[in-house]
């Protein structure tokens, strides 16, 4: 049976209100947690952006719900070694309830450092080295390596869980695709695509899990709620690779002014009404994805885990 899920949003969410979200989730029924890993928010209007790994920490002392990166970027920001790191001490804190979500990236986050912004056949090649760099430092010994994009000298991980982390790869075309198939434990999205999904299957995946995040706005007031998805998260619906190639969230704050409010009515579904909010789950499901991760985008935090407990979450597991 598919699994239903909660996205904590780092963008746009204090770490106190992300581990209350997680509290409350778990509470209303969810079954496990996706939390995105930013350095910066999409927008300014979003406004936060916190270290994911110290967020981690916390909700392992407040939640026993299975936590999943999405997702981390190991290519850039910061070295994979650390990753490697930072994603066992998660695994040990969640007690094995941790899987590592990581992609390619996007500019916004990763050219923080001032590295260039390669082709995207680059990046997926850095990604590849980048978990065999991470699988390597979780099997416990001391490694040496020495590849084309990293360098590591005589590391060990001390601090490791009972079994590997299990690495998901987030594919958002067919490049992507069949590299997740090829080397993921899972594949990672955000949207509802077969094609994407049998890529992935055929490339291997077989019938590794398929996870995808989506958002929702919910509110009494379906006009209150698209203006919060509006003016939050006019990103959803940036066409091409506008999303992975734009270095600044102002300049995301300016391609927002081109998004309609139409635009976003059309892709999250905004409003109190349980039977849409259900629909836009369903699309995922029927396209083969395994588990759902739902991120509330307006403020009625307390509002939507009511109305997702009472009157969504039973009719999708009916």
């Amino acid at each position: 049976m598919p699994k239903l899920g909660y996205f904590l949003s780092c963008e746009q969410y204090t770490p106190a209100e992300l581990v209350d979200q997680a509290k409350r989730a778990e509470a209303a029924g969810f079954e496990s947690l996706w939390i995105s890993d930013h350095f910066h928010p999409w927008n300014d209007e979003q406004g936060q952006s916190a270290f994911v790994w110290g967020v981690i920490g916390a909700l392992s002392q407040v939640t026993s719900l299975p936590v999943t990166t999405g997702v981390t970027c190991p290519t850039m920001r910061i070295h994979p070694a650390i990753i490697a790191q930072a994603a066992a001490t998660a695994a040990v804190q969640l007690e094995g309830r941790f899987v590592l979500g990581v992609g390619s990236g996007e500019a916004l986050n990763e050219h923080v450092l001032g590295d260039p912004w390669p082709s995207v056949g680059v990046r997926l090649e850095m990604l590849e080295e980048a978990v065999d760099v991470i699988r390597l430092l979780h099997r416990g010994s001391q490694i040496s390596h020495h590849g084309t994009h990293y360098e590591v000298q005589e590391a060990r991980i001390y601090t490791l869980p009972e079994q590997p982390v299990p690495i998901y790869v987030s594919a958002f075309g067919p490049q992507a695709a069949e590299l997740a198939g090829r080397i993921g434990d899972g594949l990672a999205t955000t949207m509802p695509d077969a094609d994407i999904i049998k890529a992935f299957r055929d490339a291997g995946g077989g019938d590794k899990p398929v996870q995808a995040g989506t958002k929702v706005s919910w509110d009494r007031d379906p006009d209150k709620a698209l203006d919060a998805a509006h003016r939050l998260w006019p990103n959803e619906v940036l066409p091409g690779q506008l999303a992975q190639t734009l270095p600044r969230p102002g300049d995301f704050a300016d391609v927002g002014t081109l998004v309609s409010r139409d635009a976003i009515a059309d892709a999250v579904t905004c409003g109190p009404d349980p039977d849409k909010h259900a629909a836009q789950v369903r699309e995922f499901f029927d396209a083969g994805v395994d588990e759902v991760y739902v991120q509330q985008i307006g403020p009625d935090v307390e509002g939507f885990f009511a109305s997702w407990q009472r009157d969504v979450l039973p009719q999708l597991r009916s």
